[in-house]
């Protein structure tokens, strides 16, 4: 599916203008990008206004930005103030979501096999997800990020690709709606109507986008879209009324049933190639544990078109050869 992205100007709105050695840092900052340097340095010490600067040259710019933070708490303070100073450009904020990660890990001694463990922080996953979205539905995006951004995610073809575009008198079935829902991994519970899920509840179809704070009501009279609105999840009340949304996808991860055909294709090549080596090594152990974890990731993947740790195959699904390197943040 072809994006088609808004473009509205970066804007500084700040009660103070550029002062001091501001303008002219701007004035030459600008013009060096602009003659093709890749490499430019804004010096200044703490409190000298490097961010309202930056914000500045941004605008002047006209270009998406990313900027680079060492931890996730400076991060957090930049994306706090490009808000305030950019209210009506999309400043997203994308970090690691572990708030506890434990790999995996193997004690040949007892034989013991140590399974990951991790704990998921929602609001910073909820903030990944907005971050691609943004990045694929518009142009005025500014992205302060870690070294998160350097990680593997999804390819943005595939990502874009399952997106589902949806406008007021627009001819489509609930069952059609429904299912387009399931295929980018959202779930129908209309019991707990949290984000990530979906309910359905007559013609009237809801859904929390995982990059959203609020829902998405979508009323249907027989098979054509009859209202577009968002509300709140707890309250009920509504917010606003559209005249269409997108759906992005609840996984970065996602992929076409053809793009899942060919990766189960080569991760099945590369399971008989490995079990192989370790038969010849005389580890049966090991090959069994192997051939059980890869084959029930391969029927899952078969029947729903994901499975845990999706992402461990993500060379597969991307079609690339050993050693190249992941898609990520950056290719968005």
């Amino acid at each position: 599916m072809q994006a088609t992205r808004a473009n509205n100007p970066f804007r500084v709105v700040s009660d103070y203008v550029p002062s001091g050695d501001q303008p002219q840092a701007i004035r030459e900052l600008a013009g060096r990008l602009r003659a093709g340097e890749t490499d430019v340095v804004l010096l200044g010490a703490t409190g000298t206004g490097k961010s309202a600067t930056t914000a500045w040259l941004v605008e002047e710019l006209q270009r998406p930005t990313l900027i680079l933070a060492h931890n996730k708490t400076l991060a957090a303070q930049l994306a706090s103030e490009f808000r305030e100073l950019m209210p009506d450009n999309a400043v997203e904020y994308f970090v690691s979501y572990y708030d506890y990660y434990q790999p995996e890990a193997y004690v040949p001694q007892t034989d013991t096999f140590i399974e990951k463990d991790s704990s998921i922080n929602a609001e910073v996953e909820r903030l990944r997800h907005s971050t691609t979205t943004s990045l694929l539905s518009r142009r005025d995006v500014v992205v302060v990020s870690t070294v998160s951004c350097i990680y593997g995610l999804g390819a943005p073809e595939e990502y874009l690709n399952a997106m589902i575009s949806l406008n007021v008198g627009q001819r489509i079935s609930r069952d059609a709606i429904c299912r387009s829902f399931v295929n980018m991994q959202y779930a129908r519970n209309d019991i707990d109507f949290s984000r990530g899920n979906f309910r359905v509840r007559g013609d009237t179809i809801e859904i929390i986008p995982v990059y959203e704070e609020f829902a998405i009501r979508i009323e249907l009279f027989g098979d054509e879209i009859e209202a577009i609105y968002t509300l709140h999840p707890l309250t009920a009340e509504i917010i606003d009324r559209h005249q269409s949304i997108a759906v992005f996808p609840a996984t970065q991860y996602v992929a076409s049933p053809e793009t899942i055909h060919r990766a189960i294709a080569t991760i099945t090549h590369e399971l008989d190639e490995r079990l192989a080596e370790f038969e010849r090594a005389g580890k049966l152990l090991e090959a069994q544990r192997l051939r059980m974890r890869t084959t029930f990731d391969i029927e899952m993947m078969q029947q729903i078109g994901f499975c845990s740790g999706i992402e461990n195959y993500s060379r597969h699904i991307e079609g690339r050869l050993p050693g190249q390197p992941p898609t990520c943040l950056l290719d968005y």
